[in-house]
């Protein structure tokens, strides 16, 4: 009899035992009744604010667990040379426009008249200088005159000859305006000068610094007074827009958290929110330490981007929490 009873409770505890086996093993993967149980962590992404121009800082307008909102200004640098830089550029830019206007109008009608006067002075010239030597030369052949005055008649008579095609030149030009390529030239001067403008200005608005999204400041870097170079950053900012949970599934549990499943994240504190899976990795990867899960750690898993729907300010970042998924459960359930 007492061989029987050993026999008896050597039985119950081994069934008792296998069951609890069998239990730890499902409560890694569900909660018996077809719901799928993960573990994971919060992931709020964090963005390093930062000048894109170098200079003195010289306002921070939060401090660290400050609440900004989207557009807030959060620091300031001191803009006084970016100010002069922008003087410079926009004068450059209106003297180059200056400059192109004048080439497509052309010449001014008292430039052309004054250079038909020329044409017309230097015809004048030329037919009386023609006249003189029309007659020196004849005062020559009658052995009336002298060989010098003739030399200096006809030496007259070529400069206002030269002078005359001058002048017409001259009117040509006038009458024709600037070439194609002058005014393609200038055109491309003030293209220049219009970009080094814009550039000034842009660098002078970019002494502001914005709140790209909103969110909570985690670490105020820097403080006023310092100078910075471009790219340092002054703030690091954690986005409230949306939070994450990563998580990982093993292959047998792969159907049951397709994108688009709902979910629901639990925290130890008690609190609840709900969930969407947004991503599945098509690699598989060996569980990280850092996921407490009562499977086996040299499982191979696919890691998880859940979305959370209603997030609030009790989500911190790296926060352990649980996703159950329930089988059928969708974007549209």
């Amino acid at each position: 009899m007492r061989n029987i009873l050993i026999v008896v409770i050597l039985t119950l505890v081994t069934a008792a035992t296998g069951y609890f086996a069998y239990s730890r093993i499902q409560s890694g993967n569900g909660n018996g009744n077809g719901a799928l149980v993960l573990y994971g962590n919060v992931d709020i992404r964090e963005v390093p604010l930062a000048f894109r121009v170098g200079g003195r800082l010289e306002a921070m307008n939060f401090e660290e667990g400050d609440t900004v909102r989207e557009g807030d200004l959060l620091a300031v640098l001191d803009d006084e040379p970016l100010r002069h830089s922008v003087a410079i550029a926009e004068a450059d830019a209106e003297q180059a426009g200056a400059r192109l206007k004048l080439l497509r109008h052309g010449s001014r009608p008292q430039e052309i008249r004054r250079a038909r006067a020329g044409v017309e002075e230097a015809a004048a010239g030329l037919e009386n200088a023609q006249h003189e030597f029309n007659r020196q030369q004849q005062l020559v052949s009658k052995q009336h005159g002298s060989q010098h005055l003739l030399d200096q008649a006809r030496a007259s008579r070529d400069q206002w000859t030269a002078r005359l095609s001058a002048a017409r030149e001259a009117l040509a030009m006038a009458e024709e305006g600037f070439r194609n390529e002058e005014i393609t030239a200038a055109q491309a001067v003030l293209g220049a000068a219009a970009a080094r403008r814009d550039r000034a200005r842009l660098q002078l608005r970019d002494t502001r610094l914005y709140a790209p999204s909103g969110g909570v400041i985690m670490t105020r870097i820097v403080e006023p007074g310092a100078m910075l170079g471009a790219g340092a950053p002054v703030y690091s900012l954690s986005l409230t827009e949306r939070v994450y949970v990563r998580a990982y599934v093993d292959e047998p549990s792969l159907g049951l958290v397709v994108p688009g499943a709902g979910v629901q994240v639990h925290t130890d504190g008690g609190r609840s929110y709900l969930g969407q899976v947004g991503f599945v990795s098509p690699r598989a990867e060996f569980t990280p330490k850092s996921v407490e899960t009562p499977a086996l750690r040299t499982d191979l898993v696919y890691r998880l981007r859940i979305e959370v729907t209603d997030a609030d300010r009790h989500l911190r970042q790296g926060m352990p929490v649980t996703v159950r998924a329930m089988p059928g459960h969708d974007r549209g359930d």
